[in-house]
């Protein structure tokens, strides 16, 4: 194919943008685009936006702001906006950046051809945000970033409306992807030599309520067991709430599902987690973690968590701190409460200091590092099995990194090319994120 036209993209936020921006690239490829990391050099650019934290926002407004510049000295230069900020700002963006020339939201990606060639065949702005009534990627292009492991949508939108959250506002209700189509697109990469899949879904563990045939993500999970060349099987994410013991057992029974759950906490306060309408308390979730240790050998659990919720005293974060000595995450994804305009938590009172929210967030991180590092400590002179993916981003040569199948990153030294490959490595120092080894013939 010979490309005329140079696409930038940029991609802020979660993996299901990563993925969304995997296909937008797949479609506009077959349209003659090839991509350009020089923003200066492109025809088209795309900003594939997430709107979960203000800082966020404010980053890519302040880039849009940026990229006028470019458009002034290119007038034919086209930019558009998608993703969820594009579904929540939506003619918003139109009145504060008016040299925007498009927007579409998460469930619009299948329609990325129609959308480019009304764009360029139009002089006026151009708005794609209706849902889409059906969920599916099937026979979607897709341009991969990696050749090893793959992003695999199951689902897409949320039925949970936690109170802090604007995701079920911008990517929809739950909507789950057929099964025949997953395992499609799963024996079409197992034939293309790829070794791992990560599934994705805001809640994947309410897999297939929505279809008719009759399928719960635990049966998914023994289906795409059974396809030979896939060797790893991850997810996320997974909501307390719906985290069955069914579940459990099929990750015990499957041995290509990785033992490694992401089981966002949020807070230790059963008060806050009532606030946040996250439907379970802290009781309940220390039972899940007991099972799933009970359970499941050399388990590796790692969480979400947010500090500064409006109503959290000192007691709520102590609450926080003594869930997290008791459980040991693995590792532990720490924020600051963000508001945002569209979620009940922002009508709230008793919003918490700024200053309070930092202080509450660097002693978490400081006991989640004093956990990790004891826990990555133990694995010092181990043997583990490392899928490579990566080789060395400071350019060191023979240097490479993986994961093992509980999710911790290994870096190593190997003489011939083993992207791609399983290998046994010995540990042989630790820091609290990152193990480091030496390859075993």
């Amino acid at each position: 194919m010979t490309y005329r036209q140079k696409l930038y993209i940029r991609t802020f936020g979660c993996q299901m943008n990563v993925n969304d921006s995997e296909y937008i690239v797949g479609q506009l490829e077959q349209l003659g685009y090839s991509t350009t990391e020089d923003i200066l050099k492109s025809n088209l650019i795309l900003l594939n936006t997430c709107c979960v934290r203000a800082k966020v926002e404010q980053k890519i407004y302040s880039l849009i702001g940026k990229i006028k510049k470019i458009k002034e000295s290119k007038p034919d230069v086209l930019l558009g906006i998608c993703g969820c900020m594009a579904q929540k700002e939506k003619e918003n963006i139109f009145e504060r950046a008016p040299h925007v020339d498009f927007i579409f939201n998460p469930s619009q990606v299948n329609n990325l051809e129609k959308i480019i060639n009304t764009v360029k065949y139009s002089d006026t702005k151009y708005i794609s945000c209706g849902d889409a009534l059906k969920f599916s990627l099937k026979h979607l292009p897709i341009k991969r970033e990696s050749k090893i492991s793959a992003w695999i949508q199951i689902m897409r939108g949320c039925n949970n409306y936690c109170s802090y959250c604007v995701v079920p506002y911008t990517r929809g209700p739950e909507q789950s992807r057929g099964v025949s189509e997953i395992l499609s697109e799963v024996n079409s990469l197992a034939q293309n030599k790829y070794k791992e899949i990560f599934l994705l879904g805001q809640n994947v563990n309410s897999y297939g309520n929505d279809l008719s045939q009759s399928v719960t993500f635990s049966k998914l999970l023994e289906l795409l067991n059974d396809i030979n060349g896939i060797e790893r099987i991850r997810f996320t994410t997974s909501h307390p709430k719906d985290f069955s013991f069914d579940l459990i057992k099929t990750i015990k029974n499957c041995h290509k599902v990785c033992n490694h759950i992401h089981l966002p906490i949020q807070s230790g306060s059963s008060k806050i987690l009532n606030m946040m309408n996250r439907k379970y308390d802290i009781d309940y979730y220390m039972n899940i973690i007991k099972e799933i240790r009970n359970n499941i050998e050399n388990i590796a659990i790692t969480t979400d968590v947010m500090v500064g919720f409006p109503g959290e005293t000192e007691e709520d974060f102590m609450d926080t701190l003594d869930a997290f000595k008791k459980i040991e995450f693995d590792e532990a994804y720490t924020f600051i409460y963000s508001n945002r305009e569209n979620a009940i938590a922002s009508l709230l009172p008793e919003k918490v200091p700024l200053g309070v929210k930092k202080e509450r967030l660097w002693k978490l991180i400081d006991l989640q590092k004093e956990i990790s590092t004891k826990i990555n400590k133990k694995l010092e002179g181990k043997i583990l099995e490392v899928l490579v993916d990566k080789k060395s981003k400071k350019h060191i040569e023979n240097q490479f990194s993986g994961r093992t199948g509980n999710n911790k990153t290994v870096v190593f030294t190997g003489k011939q090319n083993l992207l791609g490959q399983l290998v046994k490595v010995k540990i042989i120092k630790s820091s609290p994120w990152t193990l480091y080894g030496e390859l075993i013939k």
